[in-house]
């Protein structure tokens, strides 16, 4: 240990002073030996020298008393409250166990320091307070609501003692979370003075000048301002009385911290706030046959009467209620001196929800909260004002010695069963859905981190990344550069975000495996000197039974198919093709004419009209059969596995995949000249199937010159026909002129090449 910790004769004095003051408050609630207990606790922590001034060097002894001081007073604690209170800095010191404390003051007393320890553990791991998740985390990891409650008393009595330290970086640290934290909780469980005192000492520490230049001018003019008020109500408690209104009114000055906010959000001075005080008429209950609405009605009519309303600053909740059911109406009137003054005008039973409803005035107040949140705060709210610190009393269903504030011990917070709250290794705070897993929590950071994550360490112990995660574990993501998504991972993931990058994460991967699988088939064919094309192995993919080329790719990949084996395959289905090409296609007795073959007669270099790459000439190619280029399309050459070259049209569907993945394979070809070539085209035909368009269409291309009719094949379905119809023809003018000719049959709908 350090130096011996001491206590000064003004916190020795101090400290007796308030041990009497509590021991008057909370002593009929204490059992018989309790006093006995914690005054030997608290003289052997000191005299072992256990315990140490903190950062601020205050006493922790005294520290203690003043907060439960504030505990009692302010929130209206007890016994159980009080003990753990002055029991956690030997606790916190390590002099005492919380099994100790169990055996001598019982579960209640042990529970709540167990709450104080949790939160000391999250706060252990340098979280970033100012967010709505570490709000909630810390409500979870409470149990018991009066860990909440102390926690707020503790804020605001070190707000209270730090005024006057030397240690301006942990005073900010320690108002920020004020502001951030203590104030939003305060105001959520309804303790209204200790939400506003901790805001303005926050302001206070962190904006000095403007807290200051705010209090001298409400202390410069309170005296004129309560003056003002009575004359202010002073004819509307005699109107109203006149009238037969049973009421009460309330005036009330916005705190430091409302003001210097409203002054910020409209940009004005001190002088500028309208609002800098206000005054609620509160109608007392009516029984007879005038509804609520239509009494607060009366009364604005009669404020309105004496004072010029302001009709831009109307707000009738009254016809239409806020959505969390606040009721009010709020009107600003030009008072005497010309100041405009808010009157807010209820019923009671409005101003009871306003109050104490769920959740309304929280929300009306702009605090967020979660869904079930409020409902169980409320709850808590309600006992706090409801038992607060009455004497035992017999409640429906309760034993006589349990009181509203004995209840605090059966809260369990349950509110967060669907939800888990986790720490990064820097303090940041992410949500997660029950049985989220680490996985969940990579693909939360990064695609890159989830796609490489091989496991984690939570809370310093090495797991698997198929852990679930647990509110308050501090995770940090092991990666590996070996690792790859796979597709058990759908099932291991909680959250829709990680699916859906998984999912992606194997798309892509099944593109790059099926591009390597591509390349190494294409050099396998090199090697073996067999031609490559790619409408033969399309159709062989079709025979093999895979629905996606993806599919065959990726077992090529895998290993799972054997790539000799789809090479023989290739090659017989090759061969089988050829035989039914060209001159040795089937034909129709005497119906088609068949001049020359669909390619090119390449042996007759007088026909020779495409000039390729660098205008070289005599160069052996063939015309692509996936889109069957003629003279006239704009074409490129792509060099082939085997040396040959393919000529295929610019619009190919192939084109852009060849480009991308074999730019360097592809060269410039050109129409040169007009040759005595025909070549072969193939077009799709969609029309009404009436009787003999057929015939009108074979009639038309019959007529057209040194142009053949190679075969047509037409279904028929629903009225209408589809079919392709092969010509050969010299070039694209003529196919243009065909179309436009076709087009003008009646009946048919669309023609198009393919």
């Amino acid at each position: 240990m350090g130096e011996r910790f001491e206590f000064t004769n003004q916190e020795k004095k101090e400290t007796w002073m308030l041990y009497t003051r509590l021991k008057e408050q909370i002593g009929t609630s204490l059992l018989e030996d309790d006093e006995r207990k914690m005054r030997a606790h608290l003289v052997k922590s000191i005299s072992s020298n256990q315990i140490s001034r903190d950062a601020f060097g205050l006493n922790p002894i005294l520290f203690g008393f003043q907060t439960a001081q504030i505990v009692v007073e302010e929130i209206g604690l007890r016994r159980d409250a009080v003990l753990a209170v002055l029991l956690h800095p030997g606790i916190a010191g390590g002099f005492s166990a919380i099994d100790d404390v169990k055996a001598d003051f019982g579960d209640s007393v042990a529970r709540i320091l167990h709450g104080l320890e949790r939160i000391a553990e999250l706060y252990s791991k340098n979280p970033v307070v100012e967010s709505e998740n570490f709000r909630n985390l810390l409500l979870s990891f409470a149990e018991d609501m009066r860990v909440i409650l102390i926690m707020i008393a503790d804020r605001v009595n070190l707000m209270r003692q730090i005024r006057d330290t030397a240690n301006a970086a942990a005073q900010r640290q320690v108002s920020e979370e004020a502001a951030y934290l203590y104030a939003p909780l305060a105001h959520k469980l309804g303790l209204y003075k200790l939400k506003s005192e901790l805001e303005d000492l926050s302001l206070k520490y962190l904006e000095h000048d403007a807290y200051y230049m705010i209090k001298e001018k409400l202390n410069a003019t309170k005296q004129a301002r309560d003056a003002y008020i009575e004359r202010f109500i002073a004819p509307i408690n005699e109107k109203l009385a006149a009238a037969g209104f049973r009421f009460h009114m309330k005036g009330r000055t916005k705190s430091i911290h409302s003001i210097w906010q409203k002054m910020k959000k409209q940009k004005c001075s001190f002088e500028g706030i309208y609002d800098l005080f206000a005054i609620r008429i509160i109608l007392e209950g009516h029984e007879q046959a005038f509804p609520e609405v239509s009494l607060c009605w009366q009364a604005y009519s009669i404020v309105t009467d004496m004072y010029q309303p302001n009709p831009k600053r109307l707000r009738d909740w009254l016809s239409v209620p806020k959505s969390n059911g606040y009721e009010s109406l709020h009107i600003t009137v030009l008072g005497p001196e010309k100041k405009w003054v808010e009157v807010q005008i209820r019923t009671e039973r409005m101003d009871e929800i306003a109050e104490r409803g769920v959740a309304a005035h929280w929300r009306y107040k702009g605090v967020k909260s979660e869904s079930g949140l409020d409902d169980w705060l409320t709850g808590i709210r309600l006992l706090l004002e409801d038992g607060n610190c009455a004497p035992d009393r017999q409640g429906e269903g309760m034993p006589p010695s349990l009181s509203n504030l004995d209840l605090m011990d059966q809260f369990k917070l349950d509110l967060y069963e669907d939800e888990v709250y986790v720490f990064t290794p820097k303090g940041d705070l992410y949500k997660f859905p029950k049985g989220a897993t680490v996985l969940d929590f990579a693909y939360h950071i990064h695609s890159k981190i989830g796609n490489a994550c091989v496991g984690a360490r939570i809370n310093n112990k090495v797991v698997s990344f198929r852990e679930l995660l647990h509110s308050g574990d501090q995770v940090e993501v092991m990666t590996s550069g070996n690792q790859k998504p796979k597709q058990d991972w759908l099932n291991i993931v909680k959250t829709s975000r990680a699916k859906s990058k998984i999912r992606l994460a194997l798309k892509e991967t099944q593109v790059k495996d099926g591009l390597f699988a591509k390349e190494m088939i294409e050099r396998k064919f090199k090697n073996k000197k067999i031609e490559f094309e790619e409408p033969v192995m399309q159709h062989l993919i079709k025979k093999l039974g895979y629905k996606e080329v993806s599919d065959f790719y990726k077992q090529i990949a895998d290993g799972t198919l054997d790539i000799n084996t789809v090479i023989e395959r290739y090659v017989e289905l090759q061969q089988a093709e050829r035989t039914v090409t060209g001159d040795n296609m089937a034909r129709s007795a005497g119906e088609f004419t068949l001049e020359q073959s669909a390619f090119i007669n390449h042996a007759n270099q007088n026909d020779d009209v495409l000039v390729i790459d660098q205008n070289l000439k005599g160069l052996d190619y063939q015309l692509a059969r996936c889109c069957h280029p003629i003279y006239g399309d704009p074409v490129f050459g792509f060099v082939t596995v085997s040396g040959g070259i393919k000529i295929h049209r610019d619009d190919c569907p192939n084109a852009p995949e060849l480009r991308k993945r074999f730019g360097y394979r592809i060269v410039k070809a050109k129409w040169s000249g007009k040759g005595s070539s025909q070549y072969s085209i193939t077009l799709r035909v969609i029309g009404n199937d009436d009787i003999g368009i057929v015939n009108n269409i074979t009639s038309i291309i019959s007529k057209e010159e040194r142009l053949v009719l190679r075969g047509i094949n037409i279904d028929s379905h629903d009225g209408l026909f589809s079919g392709n119809v092969e010509v050969m023809l010299d070039d694209t003018s003529r196919l243009e002129s065909l179309m436009r000719k076709l087009r003008m049959v009646r009946g048919v709908k669309s023609i198009e090449r393919i």
